[in-house]
Parts: C-alpha cells; sequence; structure tokens
C-alpha cells in the first residue's frame, strides 16, 4: 500500500516538504491544543465534582481519571512536540540553507512524536475502558424501574464528563499520530 501511495505522491522537494511540515504543524497543534483543553477542562469538572458530592467509593472512575491525568500531561508534552515541529518547519524556509535542519533530525523529531502519540493513546483508551465498564457495572447493578436505593450505583452525569475527556484525548493523539505518520511517510520516499 505504502508504494501505491509513493507513485501518487510525488517526492517532496525541501521547499515543498517545509511549506506542508508548517501547514500540518499547525493543523495538528491547534486541534490537538482545543481537544485536550476540552478534555482537561472536562475532567477538572468530574474530579470537583467527585470532591463536593457524595463519595461514591468507586475506585474504577478514581483510576479513569488518574489515567486522564496522565494521558493528558503527555498531550501537554506532544503540543509542545507540535510547536517544535512548526520551529523547524520555520527552519526549513529560511534562505540560508547552512541552518536548514538535517534530514535525520527531522525524522528523529517525527518519530518521537509518533511514539509519544501512540503512548498517549494508550493511555488514553484504557482510562476510557476503565471508565466505561464502570459506568457499565453500575447501569447493571440496579435492575431496571426499580429506585436507586444504592448511591455506590447511581450513574451520575459528572462521571461521564470522565468518558468525555478521555475520547477527546483518544481524538487528540490521534490527530498528533496521524500527522506525524503522514510526514514521516511522505518524508521517507
Amino acid at each position: 500500500m505504502s508504494n501505491q501511495l509513493g507513485s501518487y505522491l510525488s517526492t517532496p522537494t525541501k521547499q515543498k516538504f517545509a511549506a506542508t511540515f508548517r501547514i500540518v504543524s499547525r493543523f495538528g497543534f491547534w486541534i490537538q491544543l482545543g481537544l485536550g483543553a476540552i478534555s482537561a477542562i472536562a475532567l477538572l469538572f468530574a474530579m470537583v465534582s467527585r470532591n463536593i458530592g457524595v463519595q461514591t467509593g468507586n475506585a474504577g472512575i478514581g483510576f479513569g481519571i488518574f489515567l486522564a491525568i496522565v494521558g493528558i500531561l503527555v498531550l501537554c508534552f506532544r503540543v509542545y512536540w507540535s510547536f517544535r515541529y512548526r520551529q523547524l518547519a520555520k527552519l526549513l524556509q529560511l534562505p540560508n540553507s547552512d541552518l536548514h535542519p538535517r534530514r535525520e533530525d527531522i525524522i528523529q523529531v517525527l518519530q518521537i512524536g509518533l511514539i509519544v502519540s501512540l503512548v498517549g493513546l494508550l493511555l488514553a483508551f484504557l482510562a476510557s475502558e476503565v471508565s466505561v465498564v464502570v459506568l457499565l457495572a453500575k447501569a447493571l447493578a440496579e435492575p431496571q424501574g426499580i429506585a436507586v436505593y444504592n448511591r455506590q450505583n447511581v450513574i451520575r452525569s459528572l462521571d461521564i464528563l470522565v468518558v468525555l475527556a478521555n475520547v477527546n484525548l483518544i481524538g487528540s493523539h490521534l490527530v498528533g499520530g496521524v500527522t506525524s505518520l503522514g510526514l514521516l511517510e511522505w518524508l521517507d520516499q
């Protein structure tokens, strides 16, 4: 499939790659920043509501929140790395070719970005799975149509914010991974 894709895409010149690199890095940066901000706000609301509201004693949601926090920290590094992409693209567009970064340096930076995105994607996926399993267990613990007397099994709407935060983290890390992988594939031709 890579060979088929390579036949449609021409080998990039340095200037063409630099222009595409700058556009893609800007796109990736803002998408990741936006989705990360939504995740952080949703997670903040979920954490504050857990501290203010009735404690349910459910460790699963707490673990999901912990994994989401780690995922957001990984995303913060990834957003910084996307900003670094933009700086490299600016260096590539300078008229003085002595200031241009080497191809190997760019490939290494893209590979690090891809690895960080994959780690973040794994963390966000695990956090989503834990959160959804906890919500499913709560929903199945009480028979349908009966008033809920056990506060531990009540699905609160703020518990769903944890799932929302994790899904946005998955999307954000996916955008970062796709941008790195796409640029790597194009540069590797």
